[in-house]
């Protein structure tokens, strides 16, 4: 399934969320633009590895965790890490304004990384990917939006089905495959730190810090909700 739109229109423009992924993107066009070994010590510089953040607690770790937000792995990791935050992010924004936006972002980001330390503590893989801090997005819209709903595309035998799927059942399901995969790869962790792959548990660590966060951020003045906006029961 791939997700299209959702149901909800933004009031405001989105200007943060459109620098976000203007940044994401011009980092990767720049990553691209490098040679296999330069890209790779840019990864291992940049990257959040969770040994040497814990061995070596300095500014300059701590920096890794903002600068690992912007890096991507390929194509298809970018885009669809920004098709994503395109979808929910400018209405999370519109709710909150933007320079809270901004601040819940990359708050959402380090409570990914968090998580994926704590839970990886000896990886001496780089960690990169705005995957983290767009869980966060996510659990903030399922909680501002959650009648909401994301036209998505079903691919059929012979054309296309095009489906409103409810916020709550599209992203509340795509938590829990991010819950089970995470807890699948606790069982695999010495491979997974030898060797890499997808950091559930900064996908589940953001999403939770998205939900912890959201009603701090958002706006305690706020115009009238769309229909979209109200609970469903």
């Amino acid at each position: 399934m791939l997700p299209l739109r959702d149901t909800v229109r933004a009031r405001e423009l989105p200007v943060v969320n459109w620098l976000l992924i203007a940044t994401n993107v011009l980092v990767f066009l720049f990553e691209a633009s490098l040679r296999t070994r330069q890209l790779e010590i840019l990864t291992r510089v940049l990257g959040l590895v969770p040994a040497r953040f814990l061995a070596h607690p300095g500014p300059d770790q701590l920096l890794t965790v903002l600068t690992s937000m912007f890096l991507h792995g390929g194509w298809w990791h970018l885009i669809s890490n920004m098709w994503a935050l395109y979808i929910f992010g400018d209405n999370v924004e519109d709710r909150m304004g933007h320079g809270r936006y901004l601040i819940f972002y990359l708050l959402g980001g380090a409570g990914a990384a968090a998580a994926h330390v704590l839970v990886s503590p000896n990886s001496t893989v780089p960690t990169i990917g705005a995957s983290g801090a767009i869980s966060a997005v996510m659990g903030a819209y399922l909680v501002l939006f959650p009648g909401a709903r994301v036209v998505t595309l079903v691919p059929g035998f012979f054309l296309p089905w095009f489906v409103e799927i409810p916020a709550l059942l599209f992203i509340g399901s795509w938590f829990i495959s991010q819950l089970f995969n995470g807890l699948f790869a606790l069982g695999m962790a010495g491979l997974i730190d030898t060797y890499g792959g997808v950091a559930w548990w900064a996908h589940i660590g953001g999403f939770v810090t998205g939900l912890v966060l959201v009603k701090v951020f958002e706006r305690r003045y706020y115009r009238r909700p769309f229909p979209d906006e109200y609970w469903p029961w």
